[in-house]
């Protein structure tokens, strides 16, 4: 989809903010936010047939879309459920922190064992908990083949981008006093196989096997895809900046929260049209582009993709407020 196009959309679906806010978020189609590269098809084959050897399976996932952005046919494709599973919502601190009870219990009935970890902080209490729990769990479990096996062994698996190798290097720092065993980056898609076990203890003896990040290869609807593309799980540019700025947009006034991009952008009121919203940030940053007209002379437009990348960039460092884009379906 050209930016032409996008264009003609957003102003063609935007609101005016005195006849109120969009009620419903039309300008994509969901094929435009499916990206299942032929890495992730070979990563789940490899994590199926390492799993012989994994005595627990560590689920990571983003805390701001609990429920869009897990890949639900991990516990059953991976583990057949007969693994002891953990379920990891890394980047707790970027929601409040009142939403835990309506999160856990609005997955319940998936999930018995819930951790919320915040990767930055290197004496986070959620991440200290994973391996006592992971080692209860699997002292109460069936180990088949590897019953007598003093070592443990887990699988720590998840969709893109959500911090699984932040929490791998930060569990090795606290048990082993070691650096980085994983490379960390900000873009989706770092890991892109599944490695030999990394040692992450010696008392008890852990041991971890890091795979790549996998989407479900069926994303159901598009805002499920656009709240993953939020998160960083997919690559800005297969769906566009602007787009995602659109809905980010969009999502906010919609659940009442306009005042946390109007303190930060420092905008006179709310907005509903996305480019008068990039328009203005473009203005606050300096981001222009040069343009020949058409009598051969330069114009100053707005850089809209500079605009969008800035205010994407606000709401995953959190400037925008702390913000749970599953808030809606909870």
């Amino acid at each position: 989809m050209t930016w032409g196009n996008i264009v003609r959309k957003l102003t063609t679906a935007a609101v005016p903010p005195e006849q109120g806010f969009r009620s419903v978020f039309k300008t994509v189609d969901k094929d435009l936010v499916r990206w299942f590269p032929g890495h992730m098809d070979r990563g789940l084959k490899q994590m199926q047939h390492k799993l012989r050897s994994v005595d627990c399976v560590i689920e990571v996932h983003d805390a701001r879309i609990p429920m869009s952005g897990r890949n639900t046919d991990f516990k059953y494709t991976i583990s057949g459920g007969m693994k002891p599973h953990i379920l990891v919502l890394n980047k707790a601190d970027l929601i409040e922190k009142d939403m835990h009870d309506p999160i856990r219990k609005r997955l319940q009935d998936e999930f018995q064992h819930i951790i919320f970890t915040n990767c930055k902080v290197q004496k986070c209490s959620g991440v200290s908990a994973i391996f006592p729990l992971a080692q209860e769990l699997i002292s109460k479990s069936e180990r088949f083949n590897r019953q007598e096996a003093e070592d443990f062994n887990m699988m720590i698996i998840g969709v893109p981008n959500v911090g699984k190798s932040s929490l791998i290097n930060r569990l090795r720092v606290r048990y082993l006093n070691k650096g980085n065993a994983s490379p960390v980056g900000a873009a989706p898609g770092i890991t892109r196989s599944v490695m030999n076990k990394i040692k992450m203890c010696e008392k008890p003896l852990f041991y971890l096997v890091d795979t790549p990040g996998i989407l479900t290869p069926k994303i159901a609807d598009a805002e499920t895809g656009l709240k993953l593309a939020l998160c960083a799980t997919l690559k800005d540019h297969l769906v566009g900046e602007e787009l995602l700025a659109d809905y980010l947009l969009y999502w906010m006034n919609k659940n009442g929260k306009h005042s946390q991009y109007i303190r930060y952008f420092n905008m006179p009121k709310p907005e509903d049209n996305i480019l008068n919203v990039l328009t203005h940030i473009s203005k606050l940053h300096n981001k222009t582009l040069r343009i020949r007209d058409y009598t051969n002379s330069y114009i100053i437009r707005p850089n809209f993709k500079e605009a969008a990348t800035i205010m994407l960039k606000a709401f995953r460092d959190g400037e925008l407020g702390k913000l749970m884009l599953d808030e809606d379906i909870l």
